[in-house]
């Protein structure tokens, strides 16, 4: 399971960095950050993003869950919520299913060649938004 895990974790250091977002529609826009917790085993994302009329703050520690063989978030947000997300990047393409893997709300983009752009699209059942994430 150490190398499963280790592979999965390992498959998220495309991530480290600040990014500037963008979204249409009225999606998000800001900035998020990556960064590895002390060990290594842990994937912290800083979020600062707005929207119409909302947005969102808050921190998201992203994990290897032993029990479903994914990698697994929690987002603490500024508003007192809690939400759990599952990631995935698959050589070129990121999806985060909100909940479970196959969840119908999620976001799939993929990497430019260099991996500094993320062009996708977040859906959900009657809505979604385009998002664009450039490495700063």
């Amino acid at each position: 399971m150490s190398a499963d895990r280790d592979q999965a974790l390992g498959s998220l250091a495309v991530l480290v960095g600040t990014w500037r977002v963008s979204g249409t529609d009225g999606g998000e826009q800001g900035s998020v950050t990556y960064r590895w917790m002390e060990g290594g085993r842990f994937l912290i994302q800083e979020v600062d993003l707005a929207a119409e009329g909302d947005g969102a703050k808050g921190v998201e520690y992203i994990g290897f869950d032993t029990d479903t063989g994914t990698l697994r978030s929690h987002f603490f947000g500024q508003s007192g919520e809690i939400l759990q997300y599952t990631y995935e990047v698959a050589g070129d393409t990121l999806t985060i299913w909100f909940g479970d893997r196959g969840s119908p709300a999620k976001f799939e983009g993929r990497f430019n060649a260099d991996f500094t752009a993320n062009t996708g699209r977040w859906v959900w059942p009657g809505g979604g938004y385009a998002s664009t994430m450039v490495k700063v």
